[in-house]
């Protein structure tokens, strides 16, 4: 099956947007999501689509696909894809990734809005979004963007949406309270999203929001490992959820505060480890 990439101002999958960092940082930290962080969601990738039973006769489209993995994981069980997301670096990595060898003919690109999405003779049967869920910028950004994609789907079609599990079972929340407070030591978000777990029926209020139907939900163990504290450091500030604590002090002292706060989940043998939990909603459209 041909996959499409198709841009569109949605929030990255890192799920928060400020000022565009240079280039070159740019795509330093695209290498560093895709190379080191992205992997860390392939449990909550692989469980939804389990549930869902992803295969030969999806026609999928993944909101904010990011550099591409879960649709290349999505592809790689036979299912069609279509991805899109607000990053072009990131959309870049996707290409690269879902054109086999660089051959077009595998693939069609499209530049332009969701209409563009299409997927030609038959509508979509799953959407997926698997960013975390935060603040109310991204809840209005990702609540507009599912109501447009419903509508390319077929009625009844499955939705993913993805989120943090309970505080208490995401080591990583205390990591990204750093980003906050530099950000905004008045507490606030800042303009940004994705800064705390996701409250106990966000997804659900979001499905509602966006006019789906709720059809289950599931938690997956998506812990946080990485082989040293620099590789950690370089992954989570490449998530995008630190760029609004970078848009107002340096990056060094970013990850100066950043590696403090790994310290306590860094091991005898220098690796670090967070436990986490990560949540999916099934909804359907209507």
């Amino acid at each position: 099956m041909s996959p499409t990439l198709v841009r569109h101002q949605l929030p990255h999958s890192g799920s928060m947007r400020c000022d565009d960092p240079p280039a070159p940082v740019r795509s330093r930290r695209t290498r560093d999501w895709a190379e080191i962080q992205e992997r860390m969601l392939i449990p909550l990738y692989e469980a939804a689509y389990d549930r869902l039973g992803i295969g030969s006769g999806t026609r999928l489209l993944g909101l904010g696909c990011g550099s591409g993995l879960a649709l290349l994981l999505a592809a790689g069980r036979g299912a069609q894809v279509s991805g899109v997301d607000a990053d072009e670096s990131r959309l870049e990595l996707a290409r690269e990734r879902l054109t086999p060898e660089g051959r077009p003919e595998h693939t069609r690109l499209v530049s332009g809005g969701l209409e563009a999405a299409a997927p030609g003779d038959a509508a979509f049967n799953v959407i997926t979004a698997f960013h975390p869920v935060g603040c109310v910028s991204t809840v209005e950004g990702l609540t507009a963007s599912l109501s447009a994609a419903a509508g390319l789907a077929e009625r009844g079609s499955a939705v993913v949406l993805g989120g943090w599990g309970p505080v208490e079972r995401c080591a990583t929340a205390g990591v990204l309270r750093v980003a906050q407070r530099l950000a905004d030591p008045r507490g606030g978000c800042a303009g940004g999203a994705g800064l705390r777990p996701s409250g106990r029926d966000d997804l659900e209020e979001l499905a509602d929001r966006a006019g789906l139907r709720p059809d289950g939900s599931g938690r997956v163990a998506c812990p946080f490992g990485y082989a040293d504290p620099a590789s950690a450091v370089r992954g989570l500030l490449s998530t995008g959820l630190f760029d609004a604590a970078l848009a107002v002090t340096d990056e060094r002292q970013v990850a100066k505060e950043l590696a403090e706060a790994l310290h306590p989940y860094q091991r005898a043998d220098g690796t670090v480890w967070m436990p986490n939990v990560f949540r999916y909603l099934i909804a359907r459209t209507r």
